[in-house]
């Protein structure tokens, strides 16, 4: 952790040195953030554990820190580039394993508790007007330089990025930087969503924006091994084609936006039928597949995934959100996490009515849920890359999260966070409750 703090240390001076040299270039932008989580969870009884099982005792303490500079450019008139190197060290609560809605938004990115510097985005954007179309202002932010843009273009965007950025957007539901902590509250959790451990992926995304709707699509790489770091793109069986819909409008001044999804992905995946004739015949190699620490010798899995997202603000000061999402669920998760069908639902309130407008508190509730295939093979001893008790008694892994964040200068903020959790892992043998309390702090500039 000590080199980790160091070498965000080295991150902010960077950022100040250039803030320095180009403080009056706007065709250039520079953000910085560093974001630190700490976790801890109540004991539990339990009759069994396995291999990926949530600890049972009492966790004091499990803590994350990524640190990200953001730097863009334009390049010429609707072209800009961005590149994003990062930072990112520490582990989640039993290394993030056991709940397939895990517990630490930010632990998603970390492979190896040892903090590592790695090129987070570098990408290349191109903004192409349609018609005779009037421009709007967009003002310096991360990952977007100051300019004009069409209100009728398609946008094009080509390199590394997480998909994220582009996809399953939710103004309340998103960023676990800044909002809620658990991984199915910041993304749908049935999308098991193209990217390496840490997030992120290779490809092209191109969007069709108008005023009051748009229309993206896209085609990135997957990692090779079951949420790993190694990335390939096959047209012969190792790609992820995402399509995505969204319209916004107003409700007496209020903003709103729904989105719907559908995504297609071929991979090395085993089929879970596969796994659990694997069980049988104890084929270690194939098991190993489902785990993430051996590569599959062939392609020939598939998934088809469908996702809704809604947010509505309702008053300035208080705004609703919900999602919907479920895939196919017969061959093994790959990228994401282990949940084939999941519902959530929650309130944002600002802090305007007892005098701090700049403070959210957030509630929302998430129940998750696998197919009938991936269930037999949990119960026959299975392990995926996140969840496997060595048995399982089905129930829906149910999740409530609330936070307070509290803005204490312009630059830096506190969240106190609550997670309450049943049936982890789907079992109901192992149900809890879990009670999950954590801190983050951010700063960015």
């Amino acid at each position: 952790m000590k080199k980790c703090l160091s070498l965000i240390i080295l991150f902010s001076l960077l950022i100040n040195a250039i803030n320095a040299q180009i403080s009056s270039d706007s065709s250039f932008s520079n953000h910085f953030q560093v974001t630190v989580i700490s976790q801890s969870h109540s004991g539990f009884n339990v009759p069994y554990a396995g291999r990926n099982s949530l600890a049972d005792s009492t966790e004091v303490s499990a803590s994350s820190v990524t640190s990200t500079l953001f730097f863009g450019k334009n390049l010429w008139k609707g072209a800009a580039f961005y590149f994003d190197p990062e930072i990112s060290g520490g582990a989640g609560l039993s290394y993030s394993v056991g709940v397939a809605g895990a517990l630490n938004g930010e632990t998603y990115r970390i492979g190896n508790p040892e903090p590592k510097a790695s090129i987070a985005r570098a990408y290349y954007q191109q903004n192409i007007p349609l018609g005779n179309t009037k421009y709007e202002d967009c003002q310096d932010d991360v990952n977007q330089v100051k300019c004009s843009v069409p209100c009728n273009r398609i946008t094009v965007s080509a390199g590394k990025f997480a998909i994220s950025d582009f996809f399953d957007k939710n103004n309340y539901s998103h960023d676990p930087r800044n909002q809620f902590f658990n991984w199915s509250l910041m993304s749908n959790g049935a999308w098991d969503y193209p990217a390496n451990t840490k997030g992120y992926t290779f490809g092209l995304v191109v969007e069709l924006i108008k005023p009051t709707w748009a229309v993206r699509i896209s085609t990135v790489a997957l990692p090779k091994m079951a949420n790993q770091s190694g990335l390939e793109y096959n047209l012969k069986g190792a790609h992820s084609e995402t399509f995505e819909i969204e319209k916004s409008w107003d409700v007496h001044k209020h903003p709103g936006i729904i989105r719907f999804l559908v995504s297609n992905t071929y991979s090395r995946a085993l089929s879970y039928v596969d796994g659990i004739n694997a069980i049988k015949t104890n084929d270690t190699h194939k098991l190993n597949v489902f785990t993430g620490t051996e590569e599959s010798n062939s392609f020939g899995g598939k998934k088809l995934g469908l996702g809704i997202s809604f947010n509505q603000e309702l008053t300035d000061e208080i705004g609703v959100f919900a999602r919907a999402g479920w895939n196919d669920g017969k061959y093994a998760s790959w990228a994401f996490t282990e949940i084939d069908q999941t519902v959530s639902a929650g309130l944002s309130v600002k802090g305007t009515k007892w005098h701090r407008a700049d403070d959210v508190c957030g509630i929302a509730g998430v129940i998750n849920g696998i197919s009938k295939d991936h269930r037999n093979f949990l119960a026959a001893g299975g392990n995926g890359f996140i969840i496997g008790d060595g048995a399982l008694n089905y129930g829906m892994e149910k999740i409530m999260e609330t936070y307070y964040d509290v803005k204490l200068t312009n630059t830096l903020k506190l969240t106190f966070d609550y997670q309450f959790v049943t049936n982890p892992a789907y079992n109901k043998d192992r149900k809890g409750p879990i009670h999950v309390f954590g801190i983050r702090g951010h700063v960015e500039f």
